[in-house]
């Protein structure tokens, strides 16, 4: 009550807060506001600009004939093709995945939590030396692809697998806290009612868990999109085959044809963007629902 009435008194003269004790003085506030909107333009902003003013400095034309460039075409096509292949895995295991962490308790669980998570401890690099390992010529598994005639590493195969790889925390890491947020209770409720499996997920888990599920998969479809190292290491490089598009923009950049790179990576900066437009418009539309998904973040 002490704090009520100090506040209304400090608001009545003007409006500042400063004598709450439990906020911060309004220097300190638009200091930490300042110095949060100064990082973001020059890390973020800035070299957006930039990349944007080298793609366009031979002007549209030279623009448009970097990216309608057959290797471009393909690298821009394997891009997506991974993305398409590497979203649908990454929700459906993901959701299951966070179902069982957050619902059951077993042993070994604190340990299978912190495997998840290695994927954002280990380098890219690792990840994909990781799959030479098991899927190369001398690999673990190199006898029976062998045998079967499959091919991982080289191929668009090896190039889904490391991106899997690296995306597959970005959906399980946000729908886990919002599982255990919302408890059992409704999903026990609609089983005691006779609810089946699929009536059970898709009537009462699915829309409590609908909009951390779509923040997930747009956090991983940026990361798929720009996916390096792993990729670089099982791609081989191959150009109009197994090059995506930040390994097209790489080897135009150690090549001198900084105009093309330079295009091309304002295409994968439009597609980031996209990504980002998408992700405004369901906070600006469903912010409610967001935030609450978000709330033990």
């Amino acid at each position: 009550m002490r704090f009520r009435c100090c506040s209304r008194t400090s608001a009545g003269r003007g409006g500042v807060m400063n004598d709450d004790p439990i906020r911060e003085p309004l220097l300190v506030r638009w200091i930490l506001i300042l110095l949060a909107v100064g990082a973001m333009a020059l890390l973020v902003l800035l070299p957006l600009l930039m990349v944007l003013s080298a793609a366009f400095g031979d002007g549209f034309r030279a623009w448009w004939a970097a990216l309608s460039e057959p290797d471009a075409v393909a690298a821009l096509s394997l891009t997506l093709f991974t993305v398409a292949i590497v979203l649908p895995i990454n929700a459906i295991f993901g959701t299951l995945t966070a179902w069982a962490l957050a619902r059951f308790e077993f042993r070994g669980k604190r340990a299978l939590l912190s495997l998840i998570d290695l994927p954002f401890a280990v380098s890219p690099v690792v990840a994909g030396l990781c799959l030479v390992l098991l899927f190369g010529s001398h690999g673990w598994f190199a006898s029976v692809l062998e045998a079967l005639d499959i091919k991982i590493l080289f191929a668009r195969p090896g190039i889904v697998l490391a991106t899997l790889f690296i995306t597959f925390p970005f959906v399980v890491r946000e729908l886990i806290p919002l599982m255990e947020q919302q408890g059992p209770d409704e999903e026990l409720a609609a089983r005691s009612l006779g609810a089946g499996a699929w009536t059970l997920f898709s009537r009462v888990t699915l829309p409590n868990i609908k909009w951390g599920l779509v923040y997930g998969v747009l956090l991983c479809s940026a990361r798929a999109m720009g996916e390096f190292g792993a990729v670089s290491v099982v791609s081989g490089h191959i150009r109009g085959l197994t090059n995506t598009l930040p390994l097209h923009i790489e080897i135009l950049y150690n090549e001198f044809d900084t105009t093309a790179a330079f295009a091309a990576a304002s295409l994968l900066s439009g597609l980031a963007l996209i990504t980002l437009v998408v992700k405004f418009w369901l906070e600006a539309r469903h912010g409610d629902a967001l935030a609450s998904s978000h709330r033990k973040h």
